[in-house]
């Protein structure tokens, strides 16, 4: 023997309103819409963080290694057994793969025993770094 219920009574013994098919659950193309908004403006300003970090990051590295290549002219002229003549010189340098160009101008100062040394460091002809030191005759 089959027992049937009724189905127009719940477990809860009341009767059941009338429904529609499929309950309104979700959310609306609206809300979907704002919310991909609000996270493509995070995303592009999250990118924008990461380029200026980039970019930072890629300066520092520069200005680095056209210290090294600037110090090192400045040293190989404190260390020659004369005294650097007046006038304008450019050396190329390497360093990590990068090219550098090094301006050195050597001009005179009021006292004749020391010279005025500056070095520019410049890449792909964009002005990175300047170092400037005085020589002396001994």
């Amino acid at each position: 023997m089959k027992l049937i219920l009724p189905q127009a009574i719940r477990h809860s013994g009341q009767p059941a309103r009338a429904t529609r098919p499929y309950p309104q659950v979700g959310f609306t193309l609206i809300e979907v819409l704002v919310a991909l908004s609000i996270v493509a403006i995070a995303l592009a300003a999250g990118t924008q963080a990461t380029i200026a970090l980039t970019r930072s990051a890629q300066r520092q590295s520069d200005m680095v290694l056209a210290q090294l290549c600037a110090e090192n002219e400045l040293t190989r002229v404190r260390l020659s057994s004369q005294m650097p003549g007046v006038g304008d010189t450019a050396v190329a340098c390497e360093q990590a793969g990068r090219r550098y160009d090094v301006a050195i101008a050597v001009r005179p100062t009021p006292n004749p025993s020391f010279r005025r040394v500056d070095a520019q460091v410049l890449a792909a002809g964009m002005p990175v770094l300047r170092l400037t030191t005085i020589v002396g005759r001994y």
